[in-house]
């Protein structure tokens, strides 16, 4: 009877198990936001939290929160009490004073602190406590921040990834996926405002940098930069002889585009997007802990940027991305 005995007993713990996985499944992962201080924390709970919103994404509730804020930017510290109250009294989030207690009481990170210069030190407790972490944009507010945010990240084994929600807008994907030939060269354009705290490029460029990025591919060697008051201009070398050109729009009318160019065809994108396409690949992540852009892809765009700032510094000069990457701290 012992046999019959432990395989039911086998049986029942399985049961048990399945039954546990499938109740945590169908209430999603508990998610946990750092920085009340950007429309993002309201768009992307209002998606998670809400099964009624026409762009829910299932799978993962924001149920706790960090205000941060950082005083020396107006638009930061100035939102934090509105996002606040929105995300306790319309979403029921608790607002916890600490990181690490936070992450007690949830699945999975979200940092969303609008000022990227906090980002390291804010990953570090989280990274401590082994949760999954999405940082959005900007990654950090240095290339050498990053580099090292990344570092710990993948130390830990705790998997970690950034991108601009540009990089699954279906216009832009249309335009990666293009039947065009050979890729030979790509444009993107869109608004870069600056912030006196940041790279140029890591304010607000970041999103047509990623557009970029994503329908060029990793591999920029080096940049060159030109710039005026309304606009940055950077033309990127690719492995191959391509070319990648960013058209920052600093002043004046803005929009978002990015066109390729290839041996048979040219690609255009015609459609824009919304954060939603961003966010389903957020929990895909969290559940599976594979990162859908490489660390590597997101160093390079980072230090793209970097060596765009380096350029403007050497007057325009070109400035390779090997060289602000290991002047950062980025070991081969």
């Amino acid at each position: 009877m012992h046999g019959p005995v432990r395989f039911l007993g086998a049986l029942a713990l399985v049961f048990t198990f399945s039954v546990a996985a499938a109740a945590e499944d169908s209430a999603g992962l508990r998610l946990g936001l750092i920085g009340c201080d950007t429309s993002h924390v309201i768009a992307f709970t209002s998606r998670f939290n809400d099964p009624g919103n026409k762009n829910h994404v299932p799978g993962g509730k924001v149920v706790a929160a960090v205000k941060g804020g950082s005083p020396d930017i107006e638009t930061s510290h100035t939102r934090v009490p509105e996002y606040t109250k929105t995300l306790v009294e319309k979403y029921g989030v608790t607002i916890h004073d600490d990181i690490s207690e936070m992450c007690r009481h949830v699945d999975a990170v979200l940092l969303t602190s609008l000022d990227g210069r906090p980002h390291l030190e804010q990953a570090k407790p989280v990274i401590a406590a082994g949760k999954p972490l999405f940082v959005d944009k900007p990654v950090a507010g240095s290339l050498q921040d990053a580099i090292e945010l990344f570092r710990l990240a993948k130390e830990a084994g705790v998997p970690c990834f950034s991108s601009s929600s540009l990089r699954w807008y279906p216009g832009v994907v249309e335009v990666a996926t293009a039947d065009i030939g050979e890729l030979r060269a790509a444009i993107s354009y869109g608004p870069s405002p600056t912030e006196p705290h940041h790279p140029d490029l890591f304010w607000y460029g970041i999103h047509p940098t990623e557009a970029l990025f994503t329908v060029m591919g990793p591999g920029c060697e080096s940049v060159v930069r030109t710039s005026t008051g309304d606009a940055i201009v950077v033309t990127g070398t690719w492995s191959g002889g391509r070319v990648g050109t960013l058209h920052g729009i600093v002043n004046g009318k803005r929009g978002y585009k990015v066109t390729a160019f290839g041996t048979k065809g040219i690609a255009e994108q015609k459609s824009g997007g919304d954060y939603t396409p961003m966010l389903r690949e957020i929990i895909t992540f969290f559940r599976t802990g594979k990162p859908p852009v490489p660390p590597e892809t997101t160093l390079e765009i980072y230090a793209f940027m970097e060596a765009a700032d380096e350029s403007k510094r050497r007057g325009g000069s070109r400035v390779t991305l090997a060289e602000v990457l290991e002047h950062n701290g980025r070991r081969p």
